[in-house]
């Protein structure tokens, strides 16, 4: 109770510094106001902050000085527009209220940017791919196609887990997997409510893999930032991986997933040999 007590008052103690500043830094003319003859602080005065928001001078003093009183999302919405907080700045002003912060609007799924496809080639021989929120994927590197048999018509990450077949086969844990799987993008679905293209690729996934419908129908959600993956590969034999999901910030629902070889499994000489041997076939196709 103590350890919680102080870490509110830390908090409050933090919303009540990082309002001050930001108030400091804006001017009465950037919001359209008279500057009022000379003033002993920079930047506006509470009650111009409060008038601005539209609540009450006392209140917005209160929440200023770290007092433990309630506020609302639409409160915070509207200091933040006063303040002229940017969107990182508003997420910081949720979180030191005590709430979560709103979540990012979708936008329109853009390709990886060439730094992340540099990134791709550099972490080869090892496999990599970016996928966006929808789970669609943005860049996969060579060492991916070929541990995982993802082809020209793989361009969803959870459409290719159900209907691949060349991963199925190789993926030793599949039916193991599939719910945690169906569960993570369900998850993930629940962050962007507003957005149709989730229930949309469920929707048609379900018309043609009867496994995935059964587990879509459980409503069951998961979250992961990494997995153990196991690959019986027909060429390399068993591959053995640790996972990790790498949040983008500058792409929100995006990820970057990494696999790196298990330690003491053979698989890093085995992945090694396997891509050199790829590579040869490539080079001299005759």
């Amino acid at each position: 109770m103590a350890s919680a007590s102080a870490s509110a008052d830390h908090r409050r103690a933090e919303l009540r510094d990082f309002l001050r500043s930001r108030r400091e830094r804006v001017s009465p003319a950037d919001v359209g106001m008279p500057s009022g003859g000379r003033r002993r602080t920079p930047g506006l005065r509470r009650e111009e902050v409060a008038v601005l928001a539209g609540v009450g001078v006392s209140w917005y003093t209160w929440l200023e000085q770290g007092r433990d009183i309630n506020v609302s999302e639409d409160v915070l919405d509207a200091i933040g527009r006063t303040l002229r907080l940017e969107a990182i700045e508003r997420a910081h002003l949720y979180r030191l209220a005590g709430l979560n912060p709103p979540e990012a609007p979708p936008t329109p799924a853009v390709p990886a940017s060439p730094e992340l496809r540099r990134l791709l080639c550099a972490w080869s021989p090892r496999p990599a791919y970016v996928r966006d929120r929808h789970w669609n994927f943005t860049a996969v590197n060579d060492a991916a196609r070929a541990v995982f048999g993802y082809g020209e018509t793989d361009h969803n990450c959870l459409v290719s887990f159900f209907t691949n077949n060349r991963y199925r086969v190789v993926h030793r844990h599949w039916t193991q997997t599939a719910p945690e799987v169906a569960a993570g993008f369900r998850a993930d679905a629940a962050r962007y409510p507003d957005d149709p293209e989730f229930a949309r690729i469920a929707a048609d996934l379900a018309t043609v893999s009867p496994e995935f419908a059964e587990l879509w129908a459980r409503h069951d959600v998961a979250e992961h930032t990494s997995a153990v993956k196991a690959v019986d590969h027909p060429e390399a034999g068993m591959l053995l991986f640790d996972a990790t999901l790498l949040p983008l910030p500058d792409h929100p629902g995006s990820h970057l997933i990494l696999h790196n070889p298990r330690p003491g499994s053979g698989t890093e000489e085995r992945l090694e040999r396997l891509m050199r041997e790829r590579s040869l076939v490539v080079a001299h196709p005759g």
